[in-house]
């Protein structure tokens, strides 16, 4: 009887072994790692935008002669442009940035005329020529609405100011009879910082990880300001503020919008029996 337990026994120690030597966990094969990559949506980037604006002057106005009453020129027509931009961002999700950019309306020439008297009651109309210059900082917010393929759309809006500087004003007076005309009068141009507000629509597009074109057209409106000075029993006179239509392409430049790479774990190996 004992003998037969003692067998039993062994007999267990041995299966059990045999199913220890069994179980085993492989070694996972060696390969090279497969390149994972996440973008960031969020950071800082630099943008650079050069446009066209098509301008439009709401209106000017100016005191005419001794008993100081106010007139409005006639005619008031304000030359295109062009348009020279910078800013800095910062991209809060893939949906939703902000920027505050300053931009350069270059020289944009007006032509004028009012209507008066030469001398006691001939008629006379004058011709008015200046220009002016405009450096404006806004601070913007855009949706993106979504990237496709390449491109991403967007609208925006922004909101700060603007310094209008007014070159000289040159004023010329003819009598509509053809009998002659005055001598020129020179009024000193003025400059004033005024409140201006725009609205964007646009599309990015991917050229590459952090660099992406941008192409777009922005609407400002610049509130009235400070024109030319008194000269001759003339002025001082003001504009009724203005219209931009731009179009504009350029670039921005995200700071850590290329993809890095993160630490690869391989995945768990199954459990073999042999």
């Amino acid at each position: 009887m004992k003998r037969h337990l003692w067998a039993m026994f062994a007999a267990v120690l041995l299966a059990g072994q045999a199913g220890a030597a069994d179980l085993y966990q492989p070694e996972p094969p060696l390969q090279d790692a497969p390149e994972v990559r996440v973008a960031d949506t969020s950071g800082w980037y630099l943008r650079g935008d050069v446009g066209y604006s098509f301008n439009q002057l709401r209106g000017a106005k100016f005191y005419q002669g001794s008993n100081a009453t106010q007139a409005s020129f006639d005619r008031h027509d304000l030359d295109n442009s062009y348009s020279l931009g910078a800013g800095v961002g910062y991209q809060i999700n893939s949906h939703l940035r902000t920027d505050l950019t300053f931009d350069y309306l270059g020289k944009s020439d007006f032509t004028g005329s009012t209507h008066g008297s030469c001398g006691v009651s001939t008629a006379c109309t004058s011709r008015d020529l200046s220009s002016l210059q405009a450096y404006t900082l806004m601070a913007n917010a855009y949706v993106d609405l979504g990237t496709y393929a390449a491109f991403t759309p967007y609208v925006g809006a922004g909101i700060g100011g603007s310094y209008v500087k007014w070159d000289k004003l040159k004023n010329t007076s003819c009598a509509d009879d053809g009998s002659g005309c005055d001598g020129s009068e020179e009024h000193g141009g003025r400059g004033s910082w005024r409140f201006a507000y725009q609205l964007m629509v646009g599309t990015s597009i991917d050229i590459t990880c952090d660099w992406k074109a941008d192409i777009g057209y922005r609407f400002r409106q610049t509130s009235s300001g400070n024109m030319f000075g008194y000269k001759a029993n003339g002025g001082p006179g003001s504009d009724k503020g203005f219209y931009s239509h731009d179009l504009h392409v350029g670039a921005r430049y995200q700071f850590g919008g290329c993809p890095t790479p993160v630490a690869y774990e391989p995945p768990p190996q199954p459990l073999v029996y042999k």
